[in-house]
C-alpha cells in the first residue's frame, strides 16, 4: 500500500482522553501503516477563491500516556494535497460545526475522500435520522407543542424527552403521567414552544444497557458496548456516569445494523454508531462515534485498523 496523506479534523488534541479516545486509535492505526498524518481544528479551515485551505500541522502519535502526541510546524496546505480527511470533531452540532461541514464540501469537490461525507452529516441529524427507520424504534414523536407531548405521555405513561442536538446524555428527561414538572421541563426543552424536541416511549431494558453498535463500511462490528446506567440514573451514556461492558451482538442487533447499512453506504457514512436499547434503535450517530477503545480493550478487536484498511481500499 502506498503511503497516504491523512488530515484529521478534531478537537484540541491536548484535551482528549488518552484512555478512551477513538480518534487517537485511528491515528495509531495510520501511524502503524506508515501513513502521513496531519492535524487541525475546525477554525483552521478557510476558503480562498473557492478553494479550501487548511492551516494544518504534522502530528506524530505514541502509545504513551505521558507523551502521546507531538505536533510539527503549522503551514497552510490545500485540501487537494490530502488523500483523505477525517471529520472527527465532537458535537455539539452548532453553527461552527455546520460551517466546517460546508467548508469540507469543497474538499470533497476537489476529489478528496471526506469521512463521514459532510453533506450526509449535515442531512442526518442523529435523532431525526433514526426516525427514517421508525419500524425499528419505540413509539416516537417530534414536536415543539406541549399539547402533543402531554397527549403522548398520557397515551404511553412513561416517556423520555430530549433535545434534537444533545450529546452525552445532556438534556434527557424521563416524564411519567404524574411527574410534577412536565410543564417546566417542556418549556425549557422547547424554549417556550419554539423548538422541536423528541419524545419516545420509555424502554425499560435500559437497565441492561444502552448499546453502542459500531458499523464500519456497512459491516457491523461483532461486539457492542452496553453502557449501563449507574444506580438511580435513567441515562447509560458514559459521559453521564454509565459503565461500559462489551458483549457480542445479539441476532436482533445485527439485524438492525444490516437493515440500515445500505442507506449508510449510499450516503458515504462509513463510520457510524447505532444506539440500541432493548432491540430498538434510539439514535444513529454519524458525527464522531466513539466506544472503539472500550470494545477493543475488552474483546481484542482492532476496529480502528479495520476502518483505516477500509479507507485504504477506497483509495487504492
Amino acid at each position: 500500500m502506498k503511503q497516504l496523506k491523512f488530515l484529521v479534523v478534531m478537537d484540541d488534541v491536548a484535551t482528549i482522553n488518552y484512555k478512551k479516545d477513538s480518534t487517537l486509535a485511528m491515528m495509531w492505526a495510520m501511524a502503524d501503516k506508515n501513513h502521513q498524518i496531519y492535524y487541525c481544528q475546525i477554525h483552521d479551515l478557510w476558503l480562498d477563491r473557492g478553494k479550501l485551505n487548511i492551516d494544518a500541522c504534522p502530528i506524530s502519535v505514541y502509545r504513551n500516556p505521558e507523551h502521546f502526541y507531538e505536533l510539527g510546524e503549522s503551514s497552510t496546505m490545500q485540501a487537494s494535497e490530502f488523500d483523505a480527511i477525517l471529520m472527527r470533531k465532537d458535537p455539539p452540532f452548532d453553527m461552527k460545526f455546520l460551517y466546517a461541514l460546508h467548508l469540507l464540501d469543497y474538499a470533497k469537490r476537489a476529489g478528496v475522500l471526506v469521512v463521514n461525507d459532510p453533506q450526509s452529516v449535515k442531512d442526518c441529524n442523529e435523532k431525526l435520522f433514526a426516525t427514517q427507520f421508525s419500524e425499528f424504534m419505540s413509539p416516537t414523536i417530534v414536536t415543539n407543542k406541549q399539547s402533543h407531548i402531554r397527549q403522548f405521555i398520557k397515551e404511553h405513561g412513561d416517556v423520555i424527552v430530549k433535545p434534537l442536538d444533545g450529546m452525552g446524555g445532556m438534556g434527557i428527561f424521563r416524564l411519567t403521567a404524574d411527574s410534577p414538572n412536565i410543564g417546566s421541563t417542556l418549556e425549557m426543552l422547547t424554549q417556550l414552544g419554539t423548538l422541536p424536541i423528541m419524545a419516545q416511549k420509555y424502554i425499560p431494558q435500559i437497565v441492561d444497557g444502552d448499546k453502542r453498535v459500531l458499523i464500519v463500511g456497512g459491516k457491523p462490528v461483532d461486539y457492542c458496548l452496553a453502557r449501563i446506567p449507574s444506580q438511580g440514573e435513567t441515562r447509560g451514556n458514559l459521559a453521564a456516569g454509565g459503565r461500559g461492558v462489551a458483549m457480542p451482538l445479539s441476532d436482533r442487533e445485527r439485524e438492525l445494523a444490516q437493515s440500515i447499512a445500505p442507506t449508510l453506504l449510499e450516503k458515504g457514512l462509513y463510520f457510524v454508531g447505532l444506539d440500541v436499547i432493548g432491540g430498538l434503535i434510539t439514535e444513529i450517530n454519524v458525527t464522531s462515534p466513539t466506544c472503539v477503545r472500550e470494545i477493543d480493550d475488552q474483546c481484542g478487536t482492532q476496529i480502528a485498523v479495520d476502518f483505516i484498511e477500509l479507507l485504504e481500499q477506497k483509495l487504492a
